[in-house]
């Protein structure tokens, strides 16, 4: 039998100490872990309001800050990632906000929601290629969006192909009949010197948007291009009108 010293079992004992405090502090990691898996994405969802409601007063700068911090937590918060490209649009930083919008993208890549918030940035940034991309993919996803048609015509119009661009705002008008679908394939009749037409879909805008200045002064010039002088001329009265001058 070999005799055991006091060295020996001093260090059974070490051993033993090293292994409570080892283990003590994984429990106290994973604790720590799980509590911050816990409330950070709650912190997060508190700082993604936080956010949003500064948005509502204009105050982007600071809507950012909440929108980082709300990222800072919860790196694959896609309505963060959003909302911060919103932010960053608003304030006409338009290379920052298509990043986040690309992060976003990557996140829920079948959100065509998220295609068409890029592709707006797109448009501003005059990227029209960009831009056709993210409202092709948008229709791809969902065939019955009229906004994925809205933006590949702005985008494809604004390339000189006003003629193709009429394809896709008859689809928007089709599948969405509003202000904004009937204004822009208003103007693209207008860019191809179709002014009766232009005029009936600037005067379906007027119906359903009865206080745009816009869609007065639209078919005013649809109309002083037809020949029509005098509608013209009321009509570019009314939008002065509307537009407080």
């Amino acid at each position: 039998m070999i005799p055991v010293t006091a060295e020996d079992i001093a260090r059974g004992k070490r051993r033993i100490l090293f292994s409570c405090i080892v283990l003590a502090a994984v429990i106290g990691f994973s604790v720590v872990w799980l509590h911050k898996r816990a409330t950070d994405p709650r912190k997060a969802q508190a700082a993604l309001e936080a956010g949003q409601q500064l948005m509502t007063v204009a105050r982007y700068s600071e809507a950012i800050l909440n929108f980082d911090h709300a990222i800072a937590l919860k790196s694959d918060f896609a309505e963060a990632w959003r909302m911060r490209g919103r932010a960053h649009l608003a304030l006409y930083e338009t290379n920052p906000a298509i990043e986040d919008f690309t992060h976003a993208i990557q996140l829920q890549p079948r959100d065509p929601g998220m295609l068409l918030e890029r592709g707006q940035a797109y448009l501003v940034e005059r990227d029209y290629r960009s831009a056709i991309a993210d409202g092709a993919a948008a229709a791809a996803l969902d065939p019955n969006l009229a906004a994925a048609y809205n933006l590949r015509g702005t985008a494809v119009r604004e390339t000189g192909n006003a003629q193709q661009a009429l394809e896709d705002f008859n689809r928007a008008v089709q599948l969405a009949p509003n202000a904004d679908n009937y204004y822009q394939r208003g103007a693209t009749h207008q860019q191809l010197g179709e002014y009766a037409l232009a005029i009936q879909d600037f005067t379906r805008t007027i119906e359903f948007q009865p206080s745009l200045a816009q869609g007065y002064y639209a078919r005013a010039a649809a109309e002083r291009a037809a020949g029509d002088s005098k509608s013209a001329e009321r009509d570019h009265s009314q939008a002065r009108i509307l537009d407080g001058q």
